[in-house]
């Protein structure tokens, strides 16, 4: 008998989309093609806006047992811009390993009813019909034997991430020309100057994010242009730790840390995508566009995507929802378009020098600014310390 709902991916936000259906009584199966926990590159912030998403769903208490308190963000730039944005007190963020948060968040899925299966690897989706009259109504998956088998369900959701199989495969997503750029990032044990905030180092045409984490570690991932990440493609190692090198503000921090994890890289970051969906399938997270991280936002935006796919869905299989697909890309619209044109914009400075030279001397002069895109992005009003 067909699912309700299959989930295709199970981070974060296929997680929190399966959960909440589960929640609802929903018949609710999560496919993924990795076992977890497994590793992931990303930033591994958790900001208070995404805190707060993830605390109406009961899921903050675990994560504040084991992650480090985010209170604020430091942002520096060119010509020693420097703003150190504060949360207000009581407000604050959560610092932890990816496979550990993908983890609590799968774990909390299944306790809610939901059922997992790893190892899976979806390769289309199954559609049926012809022109506009064709619709999803299950996905294509590899059998052991080597051949395909169709798994139907009334509902699928893609939530597979920046390359989601399913949303390229539709035709919903592309790599943008510009920006094109990647990132590689790893766990460094012994790095100094830790505090209690995430860090954002831009310079020109290129970005390097710092974290504390649980154990002392920190998690530092450098984003640059495509032209320059096809020179470290074969020493991603050496080309991380000379982009720390190449920081004065960090260089002297990191003299003595020791990289504990293999580099990881991922790109091209960059996904648009041409709508929320079509007829029997709904994109959530990454798969529903990803936007370089400079914010520290993704997470936030991937759980609210989710919660408004898995509402979709079930306003759908309840009736009250006739185009679901439809329905989700206006919540998309009205919900996250402000936060989704600010990441752009965002981007798009950094790849422009002489844009990102004039934002630094504004940054020094009016460092309001800088703080109130730090709050924004958190979605928390703060006080701040300024230097």
């Amino acid at each position: 008998m067909p699912d309700d709902v299959l989930v295709v991916g199970a981070g974060p936000a296929g997680s929190v989309a399966a959960l909440v259906l589960a929640r609802a009584g929903v018949k609710v199966t999560l496919l993924d093609r990795s076992g977890f926990p497994r590793d992931k590159l990303c930033g591994d912030s958790i900001n208070p806006g995404a805190m707060a998403l993830l605390r109406a769903h009961g899921l903050a208490t675990a994560i504040d047992q084991v992650g480090v308190p985010i209170r604020g963000m430091l942002v520096t730039g060119p010509g020693h811009t420097e703003v150190n944005g504060r949360y207000a007190a009581g407000i604050c963020g959560r610092s932890i390993r990816r496979r550990d948060l993908d983890a609590l968040l799968l774990d909390a899925a299944i306790h809610a009813g939901a059922r997992f299966e790893p190892n899976v690897r979806v390769s289309a989706a199954a559609t049926t019909g012809t022109g506009s009259a064709s619709a999803v109504n299950g996905v294509v998956v590899g059998a052991e034997s080597g051949s395909h088998v169709e798994r139907r369900a009334r509902v699928v959701i893609a939530a597979d991430g920046r390359r989601s199989t399913l949303a390229f495969g539709l035709g919903l997503a592309k790599h943008p020309i510009q920006p094109r750029r990647w990132a590689l990032g790893a766990y460094f044990e012994g790095v100094t100057g830790l505090a209690e905030r995430g860090e954002m180092h831009i310079g020109k045409g290129r970005y390097i994010g710092v974290a504390p984490l649980p154990g002392g570690l920190a998690n530092a991932c450098v984003v640059v242009p495509e032209l320059a990440a096809r020179s470290f493609m074969h020493a991603p190692d050496v080309a991380l730790e000379a982009a720390i090198v190449a920081d004065a503000r960090l260089r002297g921090r990191f003299e003595r840390a020791r990289r504990v994890t293999d580099v990881q890289v991922l790109g091209p970051l960059a996904v648009d995508v041409a709508s929320a969906g079509v007829p029997g399938l709904l994109l959530a997270g990454d798969a529903a566009g990803f936007i370089d991280p400079m914010t520290g936002d993704g997470l936030r935006i991937a759980i609210k995507g989710a919660e408004l796919a898995a509402e979709a869905a079930l306003g759908y299989l309840q009736g009250r929802i006739g185009q679901p697909h439809l329905w989700l890309q206006g919540k998309r619209d009205t919900e996250l378009a402000g936060k989704l044109r600010t990441n752009r914009l965002l981007r798009s400075l950094v790849a422009r020098p002489l844009a990102l030279s004039a934002a630094a001397v504004g940054a020094r002069i009016v460092p309001a600014a800088v703080e109130r895109i730090i709050m924004y992005a958190g979605d928390v009003n703060a006080q701040v310390d300024r230097q």
